[in-house]
């Protein structure tokens, strides 16, 4: 199993988006593209994160792969629906990473402990290492809490998006968001108006 640490030397700033229920409308274990819709204030956010300079990076937790419902092959035609729908609104899509385990899966290859699933920070860490993101001047945007705390772990500030999606609450020290909207485009805003406070490093 690959370990991931966080990038020793990096210059750009990132948000880090969560897939189903913050970036697209949350259909379970979807892999048919058709179905794949951007979700509600998500056009609106995400140019405005790109005009702001953000490179925009999709993380993803998809056990869907462990649990046998579909093959880590399928996810190729989702990033390729996504990465279709930014571009119509003009919006490049940097990096699209996800994790395919689930210690419970039924693929024994999958069926493990990893550093990737959320609310490890594995993915962030690889993506920041990939695209030469910056952590601390970069964001994470999710709809539960298990995406904040993988933001935090990895030093981006966060903003949940709380759409009803988080049903459990579990607290924990890194479990708290910096900040807490509606959707994509007030995530946006308050990322915008919060980013040179972050940029000056101050404590997550």
């Amino acid at each position: 199993m690959s370990t991931f640490f966080p990038p020793k030397t990096a210059a750009a700033r990132g948000v880090f988006i969560d897939k189903d229920g913050t970036l697209i409308d949350n259909v379970p274990y979807n892999v048919d593209p058709g179905r794949i819709r951007l979700a509600l204030g998500a056009v609106e956010g995400i140019t405005m994160l790109h005009q702001a300079g953000f490179l925009l990076v999709v993380v993803s937790n998809q056990s869907g792969v462990a649990r046998g419902l579909f093959s880590e092959q399928a996810l190729g035609a989702v990033q390729q629906r996504i990465r279709d729908l930014l571009n119509k609104a003009n919006v490049p899509l940097a990096g699209f990473y996800y994790c395919p385990h689930h210690p419970e899966g039924k693929v024994t290859r999958y069926a493990v402990v990893c550093q990737c699933r959320k609310p490890a920070p594995g993915l962030i860490y690889r993506a920041a290492d990939e695209l030469g993101l910056d952590c601390k001047q970069s964001w994470l945007i999710g709809d539960i809490l298990d995406d904040v705390e993988a933001g935090r772990r990895a030093g981006c500030r966060t903003v949940l998006i709380d759409n009803g999606n988080e049903t459990e609450w579990q607290p924990g020290p890194q479990r708290q968001p910096h900040f807490q909207a509606k959707d994509l485009a007030e995530a946006a805003r308050i990322i915008i108006d919060n980013q040179d406070v972050n940029a000056r490093g101050e404590e997550n």
